[in-house]
């Protein structure tokens, strides 16, 4: 099962990664400032996503 993992980076600054069910990493966030902010836009992804279009160019 796919998860969204939350870790403070080497600067200092929390970002989030898409982690596949075999640990693959399959998306990661911006840095955020909090981690309320990582936290938050890793739930707004989650929800966009799941309607979201997959288009080829």
């Amino acid at each position: 099962m796919a998860k969204f993992v939350v870790y403070k980076d080497i600067a200092g600054y929390y970002r989030w990664r898409l982690v596949a069910g075999n640990g693959e990493k399959v998306a990661a966030s911006e840095a955020y400032a909090s981690k309320q902010g990582a936290i938050r836009s890793a739930y707004r992804v989650k929800k966009l996503a799941a309607n979201a279009s997959v288009y080829e160019v």
